[in-house]
């Protein structure tokens, strides 16, 4: 039996034990010194980092990160915002929306001639003179009317007078008490307008209850020519030349606004083509057109044009077996007009025009059609002498003629 003898050392237990301590707190110590150094590290090299598109995410100057994940971007601190909206459109349509009106055509109708709404359009409040204001609306709107009223922005309804109108260019004039009347448009000059210029369109489409109603588009061409026929002969009478805009002008914005990105009308919104396979095509009436119509109209009731009297019919509507035979025209002679009929103690009259004479040039221009004609004819004066070429039995000639005057389409 082996007995082991042995002995416990206080002192040497001791030791140890602080031995021990010492290293953890060494170990500590150099810790704590390590992390704060990697933190200072991180903290310089972090926006560097970033600069570099190194990190999966994007830091602002102000240390908040944004996370990147599949390119959609988060904040990492939601905020809420409230927004005041106010542009150049919806002060634009502040200062020219209360200018803008309907306008109600009222028809009789029934056994008893009952007076009721034939439709309904939209006008332009132009002018404030004293205790009367004119507005400006299409002739389609008010034809047939037997009595007008215009509906203000508030739905006040105001009786209307019509002072005129003009189917050719689809012009009307009408004239209102202006004791209710607060807001007046301006015209702008539409000649300055070009293809792609923003312009908002204001009216009443599809009836009052859409009232004031807002679009907006740019300008899709200028001087766009539409054949129409007045009188419903199935001959164009006239090409009426019109702005093109994409903003939407549906049934009822007839008459309204086309307001360009200063608050000026630079157009009488009038048609629209309306097929299935259309949309965008907007037309109005160009103001620098508009203006010296309106004039007439407010003045004399009636649009004053010259007028030559006589009943004409295009060249090139004839067959060629008459230019020839009939008219015994030069080869080199393709286009004018041919004149069908003379009025008596007309202008043409006067100027010695006979029938089957062919007009090649009036007022120093070429006349290769019916309608060419008139748009020379209607820029010259009431009164004026003009002189013309054209050809009698195949011979070449000139005359002058002094204009006179007449309300209805005529030459």
């Amino acid at each position: 039996m082996v007995i082991v003898v042995g002995y416990y050392d206080q002192d040497y237990e001791n030791y140890n034990s602080k031995r021990q301590k010492g290293n953890r707190g060494g170990w500590f110590l150099a810790g704590l010194v390590g992390a704060i150094l990697g933190g200072l590290l991180m903290l310089f090299a972090l926006p560097t980092l970033s600069n570099f598109n190194f990190l999966p995410y994007d830091m602002d100057l102000g240390g908040e990160v944004n996370q990147q994940e599949d390119g959609i971007a988060s904040t990492g601190e939601v905020k809420n915002v409230s927004v005041e909206v106010n542009t150049a459109i919806t002060g634009i349509v502040d200062e020219v929306s209360d200018a803008v009106v309907g306008v109600v055509n009222l028809q009789e109708a029934g056994f008893w001639n009952e007076t009721g709404e034939a439709g309904t359009g939209s006008g332009v409040i132009y002018k404030k003179d004293g205790k009367n204001a004119f507005v400006v609306t299409n002739h389609h709107v008010i034809a047939g009317a037997s009595q007008v009223e215009i509906s203000l922005s508030d739905g006040t309804r105001v009786p209307a007078e019509i002072l005129g109108s003009d189917e050719l260019t689809d012009l009307a004039v009408l004239r209102v008490d202006s004791e209710k009347i607060k807001q007046v448009a301006q015209f702008g000059d539409s000649d300055k307008v070009k293809p792609g210029e923003p312009v908002i369109a204001i009216g009443n489409p599809l009836g009052l209850q859409f009232s004031g109603s807002v679009t907006q588009g740019i300008i899709s061409g200028t001087e766009r020519a539409i054949p129409i026929d007045s009188n419903g002969d199935g001959q164009v009478d006239w090409n009426a030349e019109v702005i093109q805009t994409d903003a939407a002008i549906n049934p009822g914005n007839s008459g309204g606004a086309l307001i360009n990105i200063d608050g000026k009308v630079i157009g009488i919104n009038s048609m629209k083509i309306a097929q299935s396979a259309v949309e965008g095509i907007g037309l109005a009436i160009p103001a620098n057109l508009a203006i010296p119509i309106i004039e007439d109209l407010e003045t004399y009731s009636e649009v004053r044009r010259p007028y030559m009297g006589i009943a004409m019919r295009s060249l090139n509507e004839v067959s060629s077996y008459h230019w020839e035979q009939t008219l015994k025209l030069p080869k080199d002679i393709e286009s004018g007009i041919v004149v069908m009929s003379v009025e008596p103690i007309s202008p043409a009259a006067q100027a010695g025009l006979q029938e089957l004479d062919v007009i090649t040039e009036f007022a120093g221009q070429e006349v290769k059609d019916i309608i060419e004609l008139r748009k020379i004819l209607y820029k010259q004066e009431v009164g004026n002498t003009v002189e013309f070429t054209y050809y009698r039995g195949g011979e070449k000639q000139t005359g002058k003629m002094k204009l006179g005057e007449q309300d209805i389409l005529g030459s």
